[in-house]
Formats: C-alpha cells, structure tokens, sequence
C-alpha cells in the first residue's frame, strides 16, 4: 500500500521587482523559516508598452526559479502560496497604478486580491530596513524613525516617523528627476567628455575611458556624432547612461577634479532628500539607511554622501538595515494572510 503524501507546505512570497531583475523569496507562512528564493526579468512602468505583460512574467519566473530551489522541507520544492508581498519600481502608493499591480499579481500567481499586497519597492526596502517595526514599535529604528535613500539607475527616498507617517522624495522618472542617480553621473560625465571634444574645456582621462566603454575611438573624429546617435537609439536610455558612472566614480577616486565634482552633486542631491525627509518628519536624528547598486558599488559616491549628510541633516546616523526589500515583501505578506 502506498504511503500517503504529505501535504505540499503552505508559503508566503516576497517579491523585489527591480528595473533589471526581480527577486522572489519563499517562507514557510507557520514559522517564517526560508525555503528559497529565485530571479526573474526586471518589470517596466505598468503603464508602458508591454507593462503588464512583463510585470507579470516577472512574478512567475521568480516564483518559478524560487520554488524549485526550495530545500529542507518535506516534498522540497513542491509548496502551496497562500499570500504575497510585492515591492515594484514604478508603482506609487495610492494609486491607480497599485490598484492595476495588485490585480495583474492576484491573477498571475493565482490568489485572492486580498492576500496580495503591491506596493513602490521603495516602501518594502524601508520596512526591511526597519525590521517590520517601523512606527510600531518593534524595530530598532521605530522610535527615532528612519529614512531609506536609493540610489541606482534612478533614485528615490523614503522615511518613517515613530507615529507611523511617511513621507517621499524623489523618484519621479530619469527624465525628469534623476540627481544622485547611476543614471545622471553617468549622462553628466558623458556630457562633460563632449565639452571636452569641442575645446569647451580641456581634454583628459574622462573621454578616452568613457567613450571606450561605448565602443568608440576619442582620436576619430566621427565618435562625436556616433555618440550623438547612440545615446537616441530606444534601447539606451537611462540604463545605457548608467552603465558609465562606475568610470566616473573610479576616476573621483583617484583624483580627477571634474569627476569629483559630478560625484560631490549627486551626493548633495541624495543628502537634501534625506534632510527634507527629515524635516518633513520631525526626525532629530534619524537612521538613514543607503540602498542600491550606485550607493552599494560606487565607494566615492558612498563617502561623498556621508560627508554631505552629515552637514545637510546633522544628527542623522548612517545604519546598517535590518533586512532588505524582500524581507520587507514578506512582513507584507505575512500581513495579508492575518488579515482573514
């Protein structure tokens, strides 16, 4: 006689859906005990070409990719969702565009709206940060507040007071609004090396390294125009300027004058979001926790933000986050399956 199977276990999902990949993590919805965690392709604004399409491909790869590495569980790998968090670029709290995001995910992994949470992947970075206790008492950032400065392609920031009021900054789309971003030191530096072509200012290390990284020669004169050309081409935009601050910021590090300049701009932009965040909130001295790949990765555009939010928001205090925007994804989750 066969033995009975046991029952596949029930989960909960926390999703990260960046602009370049999405990350899909898996707890055990009775102890909180991770079980997997997966990537997916990056999402698009919901309200551009193929917007949802992608956002909802990006939910099942995740999903896919993280449950068939589930481990140390009975029948791994085979488990039931009950509910699910989403961190999203692009999706701004109270919107109809998280209204549109909740019922696309509901559909695409198969849930009730009501166990489904979407929201800006900002606001789960900054309840990871915060350990879930943000304004509730619970984290370690709860009392004094906390505010949570991304800086990666495109940046955005976001804080939290003890009594549980939010406030943003930033984040309004690279077109617009990309200071302190990947994006404008790359676009600036790119710019700057132009300059230099034309004798506006004078030659140096930049523009070789720079226009290399695109491919081009600074010694043919045709490189102006190609680059002119390039950066139109559909698929360039703000990844395509992006991809160029690392040589930026490597040569701030080491001296260059001008790079530091660019470097020194785009902290004292992330500086006043989070001062402003601060004033908004009343916060005396909050934690600021730095996220994203520009911050994370670029050395000199990490300590120029911590000289310039050390005099834009005295008090304020550099931390290390609890968790990450999955985690925060999870709390999210968890609350959605409470909810009943």
């Amino acid at each position: 006689m066969a033995e009975p199977q046991a029952a596949a276990p029930g989960v909960i999902a926390g999703f990260d859906a960046g602009q370049t990949h999405t990350t899909c993590r898996l707890a055990l919805a009775s102890s909180g005990q991770l079980v997997g965690e997966g990537q997916g392709p990056g999402v698009c604004h919901l309200a551009a070409p193929q917007g949802p399409e992608r956002f909802a491909a990006a939910l099942l790869q995740s999903l896919e990719n993280a449950t068939s590495q589930g481990h140390g569980q009975p029948g791994a790998g085979n488990f039931t969702l009950l509910a699910a968090g989403i961190g999203a670029s692009g999706i701004e709290a109270g919107s109809p565009l998280q209204i549109q995001g909740r019922a696309i995910a509901a559909t695409a992994l198969g849930l009730a709206p009501n166990r489904v949470a979407v929201t800006g992947d900002e606001r789960t970075a900054l309840r990871g940060a915060m350990g879930g206790g943000a304004g509730s008492g619970s984290g370690s950032g709860s009392g004094r507040g906390g505010i949570v400065v991304i800086s990666g392609t495109g940046t955005i920031a976001v804080g939290r007071n003890g009594g549980g009021q939010e406030h943003r900054c930033s984040g309004w789309g690279w077109l617009l609004d990309g200071a302190g971003s990947a994006m404008d030191i790359g676009r600036d530096g790119l710019a700057l090396s132009l300059q230099m072509a034309d004798g506006r200012r004078p030659d140096g290390p930049l523009r070789p390294k720079l226009w290399q990284a695109l491919g081009l020669e600074a010694s043919e004169l045709a490189s102006t125009q190609a680059l002119k050309a390039l950066v139109v081409e559909p698929g360039f935009g703000a990844a395509g300027f992006a991809r160029l601050a690392p040589v930026v910021a490597e040569l701030a590090a080491a001296g260059d004058p001008d790079c530091q300049a660019i470097v020194e701009r785009s902290a004292q932009a992330l500086a006043a979001m989070a001062a402003t965040i601060a004033n908004q909130l009343h916060l005396q001295a909050p934690l600021v926790w730095p996220m994203g790949g520009a911050l994370a990765h670029l050395a000199a555009l990490g300590d120029a933000f911590a000289a310039a939010l050390s005099q834009a928001c005295p008090g304020a205090q550099i931390a290390v986050p609890q968790g990450d925007a999955c985690s925060g994804a999870l709390e999210m989750a968890r609350d959605q399956l409470a909810s009943r």
